[in-house]
């Protein structure tokens, strides 16, 4: 929550320094350093859940510990939990979009490592800290304290000579942290020294639409110091980091601490700290000491060094390499900077004092194309190196997982060797006010928006921390080459594969569907196979090749002209899959809005995914049945864990290319995107996948009627709540997909294609309508189970894209209002007054419909989505005030502490499950609903009962010439169409 008191603080900042950037904004969220930390407390299954899932969790039991004996991680393990207890300590997080990053809690704590994509590991390295130390002219007073509260674990040994010794005197009673990201301010008013106030700004390059400032893995902190005593002060700011990635590498030995420049071969990681040396700062370094004794300098002697002078000597930067660190050593470096800071008032203009970035952190990450055996025998070899004002740590040795990426996006700036670190951050130190401008021109308008309510513009940016801190990778390159087998693949899996892939390449002259088969080892069959429904007209190509990878080199060669590299990010830290699609779908407002670049190109790499096939034999772990790891005409739940891009569906408890969810989805995200950029040949590029992921879909429409059926399972992205016969959740996304279809093909040309999905529309809604309305809202679904009749939170969520899209409602006013009234007035208000969110499932008696697990869940994300739906629909007070719940829960003071870590899903006693989760950034979409670009508010509208005079003999998916010249037109003359609906 917003305290009054902090709001003071902040104003009088700004008023004492007349530098405005130094003090916290007027919009943040903000704590006391001194504020608990508690425990988070996980979900449980009841007794009759566990009963109905034990054949699951046996299943899941045995394929965690398969994977492991492989050297794998299992992309879903229940069973293992790490031995830091996750707690409500985190803060915004450093460095760009997916190139690794830390967090840094809100007390101080550099935690929450993710330096190799698709780890996580939240343990604090207690060695990395910022210290103060301070003496007046008399040399009467003199302050010195690590700048964090309390004493933690571990600390507090008599006479150790490791980071016991030092300092721990802050309280934090007097100092607040202030978060809006990318940035945050941590404000030490008169702590340690009471007449000396501090203020820590800490920067991370997080611009929208920048494509390459937003690469980059460093992050400034600007320390600015305000002295109210009569005595100048004399200020040394230290930053001591340990020779580590997280965990406990840096017990591992062999880590080495030298100089900077080095003849050894280019390290996979290269940390970079660094200060700006200026006329009034002066910098020292310590390139090496020890956290235990045996080595020349100590944890207990630096600081020792720093009390007595405030900095080290300067021969330290002629130092030459430390000897290797022995296992279970570990070895540190520091930087300090000092300033004289006069008295207050006494120099106007000289009162504070900018000690500009005494820290910049760069973390240069090269990972190298080789594959080990296994993790667990990998050797680390870490390397401390330091160069003039900047001390480098290097990381290096055979620590990946066992999927491959090239070099990140970043690289193609600032290349791989060891001295990129170096490069970025004298490059952060050159530019983070540039940085801090655009940060500004783009939160501003948000932020003096009088018409939204104060915890959603702060909450609104600190959602974004996901974009960062989930797992995100960002390359810049083709994809590596998979022709040689992955010894860790199973025997099962080597013995069974059958890839066929398929694309559709258009150029001016004409579309080519080419397709590919791969085939090794035996008894590679695919099963049943798909009809293929491509034209006669169009040229097919089929040739063999043992190289997978190389089926996706046209895809990258034809993206050249719009190069922003490739984009992955994790469902979450606890759900190991990549871009997984059925979240994406809530997620996506986020990046199309300030990314879009990026958005196009995930949709790019699903579209071609939809024309592919991977017939190797997989085992479903719902019912033990099994099938084959891709379809082709399906849209796959992600594209992989291990080989992103290559190995898609890593998700293996259900079949997904049963999932009635998915294909609705990538058609409804298609158009959207399509409408919102204008792109014309991003439309012309996906076409092809749009078209047979809605042919695909017609084998689940079983009586005829124009509207699909679900199976009896959970077979969509509520993967634990069974859904029979038509469901309000997938039926809403069809319909919606059906009209987005016809729109796009409207403008693409293929007007046969658009007739059709233009009756079927009408067929549909009407058997929608008559199956699941019932006065006041849409059934869960058209079955007879003790849920069927439930009040689903997400019921319209084909409503929400379709309103988002600028296309007509799918209902009228009346039913659409009525529906999210019933789920604020049910889902909403009944569930602790609504100050929770909304609870996925609802009885009209008003009790949680607790069918499953999930039905009796608050999913964050929904939650934000059911909001975005009510602005669109002219219910903005419902809206925020659903929304709020989660704020209040999540986020508050008096919540459950899950800010920077908001989960998929809390209980109704407030457990969480799946901290760090994607589907939460779908605030975006409130904010979508908000502001509509204008390229879809301005788009000329089409009826949707205009019928088409074609010939289905004369219809054909390739697109002559003359046919492309007519897209090109149309999109110049006339933008986006829109349907309305007269059924």
């Amino acid at each position: 929550m917003v305290m009054s008191h902090d709001k003071v603080l902040s104003l009088k900042w700004r008023e004492e320094t007349d530098h405005v950037r130094a003090g916290p904004p007027k919009h943040a969220w903000r704590r006391r350093l001194n504020s608990h930390a508690n425990i988070l407390k996980e979900f449980s299954i009841t007794f009759m859940e566990a009963i109905k899932m034990v054949r699951l969790g046996i299943r899941l039991w045995s394929y965690v510990r398969e994977e492991a004996s492989h050297g794998r991680k299992a992309p879903i393990d229940p069973f293992t939990r790490e031995s830091c207890k996750p707690s409500a300590s985190q803060g915004v997080p450093l460095g760009g979009m997916g190139s690794g990053s830390i967090s840094r809690g809100f007390r101080g704590e550099f935690r929450q490592w993710q330096i190799v994509p698709g780890t996580c590991d939240s343990s604090p390295v207690m060695a990395n800290q910022f210290s103060i130390f301070v003496s007046r002219d008399s040399g009467n007073k003199k302050y010195a304290s690590v700048l964090a509260p309390g004493r933690h674990e571990g600390l507090g040994k008599a006479r150790d000579e490791g980071i016991s010794s030092w300092g721990w005197n802050l309280s934090g009673q007097h100092s607040t942290y202030h978060a809006l990201f990318p940035r945050a301010w941590t404000i030490y008013d008169g702590e340690p020294d009471p007449e000396l106030k501090v203020s820590c700004r800490q920067i991370s390059p997080f611009i929208p639409h920048n494509y390459k400032d937003t690469s980059l893995p460093t992050a400034v902190f600007v320390y600015t110091l305000v002295n109210s005593g009569r005595e100048r002060a004399k200020v040394s700011l230290l930053f001591t980091w340990a020779n580590s990635i997280g965990g406990v590498s840096h017990l591992s030995g062999d880590h080495v601490n030298e100089p900077f420049m080095t003849a050894k071969g280019n390290p996979p990681v290269t940390f970079a700290i660094a200060a700006c040396e200026t006329q009034n700062v002066n910098v020292t370094v310590l390139p090496c000491f020890g956290l235990t004794e045996g080595r020349s300098v100590t944890a207990r002697q630096m600081w020792d060094k720093m009390m007595q002078d405030g900095q080290f000597d300067r021969q330290n930067f002629n130092s030459g390499p430390s000897m290797p660190s022995l296992p279970g050593e570990t070895l540190c470096a520091a930087v300090s900077a000092s300033a004289w800071v006069e008295p207050h008032g006494k120099y106007p203009g000289l009162d504070f004092c900018d000690i500009a970035s005494i820290m910049c952190l760069a973390y240069n990450q090269f990972i190298t194309d080789e594959r080990p055996q296994h993790e667990s025998n990998a050797t680390r070899n870490f390397t401390l190196q330091c160069y003039r004002k900047t001390a480098v740590i290097s990381v290096s040795g055979s620590c990946y997982p066992y999927y491959v990426f090239l070099v990140q996006r970043y690289t193609k700036f600032y290349g791989t060797s060891e001295r990129a670190a170096l490069n970025l951050a004298h490059d952060a130190l050159t530019n983070y006010k540039r940085w801090e401008e655009e940060i500004e021109k783009w939160q501003s308008p948000i932020l003096n928006d009088q018409r939204l309510p104060e915890w959603y513009k702060f909450t609104l940016f600190n959602e974004l921390y996901f974009l960062v801190a989930g797992g995100t990778v960002w390359i810049d390159s083709s994809l590596p080459s998979t022709n040689v087998k992955n010894d860790q693949d199973s025997p099962e899996d080597a013995q069974r594969v059958d890839v066929k892939v398929t694309e559709a390449k258009v150029n001016r002259r004409h579309t080519t569907i080419s397709e590919y088969s791969t085939t090794s080892g035996c008894n590679g069959s695919t099963g049943d196979g798909l009809k293929n429904n491509s034209d006669p007209a169009v040229t097919q190509n089929k040739r063999n090749s043992n190289n997978l990878s190389e089926h996706f080199k046209w895809h990258d060669q034809l993206d050249d002209y719009d190069d922003v590299g490739r984009f992955l990010y994790l469902e979450g830290v606890e759900y190991i899959m990549w871009n997984t699609y059925d979240v994406h779908f809530y997620a996506s407002f986020a990046l199309l809005d300030l990314f879009p670049k990026i958005e196009l190109n995930i949709q790019r790499d699903f579209a071609k995914a939809v024309l592919s096939e991977d017939g190797r034999r997989v085992k479903f772990l719902a019912e033990g049945n099994y099938g084959i790891r891709k379809v082709r005409g399906a849209v796959p739940h992600d594209l992989g864990t291990h080989d992103p891009w290559n190995e898609m569906n890593a998700y293996n408890i259900h079949d997904t290319s049963k999932w009635k969810d998915l294909n609705p989805k990538f058609v409804l995200q298609v158009y959207r995107d399509f409408a919102a950029t204008g792109d014309m040949q991003f439309g012309v590029d996906v076409w092809p996948a749009v078209r047979t992921a809605m042919e695909y879909m017609e084998q689940f429409d079983r009586d005829d009627d124009g509207l699909i059926e679900n199976d009896g399972f959970p077979d969509q992205t509520y993967d634990a709540w069974t859904v029979h016969g038509v469901s309000a959740y997938c039926g809403c996304l069809w319909l919606a997909a059906l009209q987005a279809a016809a729109a796009m093909a409207e403008q693409i040309g293929d007007r046969f294609f658009a007739e059709t999905c233009k009756t079927k529309f009408c067929t549909a809604k009407s058997a929608f309508e008559k199956k699941l309305w019932n006065g006041s809202y849409f059934k869960y679904d058209s079955g007879s189970s003790s849920n069927s009749k439930s009040i689903q939170a997400d019921q319209l969520a084909g409503q929400w894209y379709t309103a988002s899209s600028g296309l007509a409602p799918l209902f009228d006013e009346f039913k659409i209002r009525s529906a999210l009234q019933k789920i604020y007035d049910f889902n909403v208000m009944k569930v602790k007054g609504g100050r929770m969110g909304a609870v996925n499932g609802m009885h009209l008696n008003g009790k949680v419909d607790e069918t499953c697990m999930q039905s009796r869940e608050i999913w964050t994300g929904v939650t934000y989505a059911v909001a975005a739906n009510m602005i669109l629909a002219g219910m903005e007070k419902e809206a925020f005030a659903t929304a709020e719940g989660i704020f209040i829960a999540g986020w508050s003071e008096e919540g459950f502490g899950y800010w920077f870590q908001t989960p998929e899903a809390w209980t109704m006693d407030g457990h969480f499950r799946s901290l760090i989760y994607m589907r939460p950034l779908a605030i975006w979409g409130m904010q979508w609903a908000l502001s509509i670009p204008k390229a879809i508010l301005d788009a000329p509208k089409v009826n949707m009962m205009d019928k088409i005079l074609i010939s289905p003999a004369t219809f054909s998916l390739s697109l002559t010439e003359t046919g492309v010249r007519k897209i090109a037109n149309k999109a110049k003359c006339f933008g986006n169409s829109v349907l309305h609906c007269a059924c």
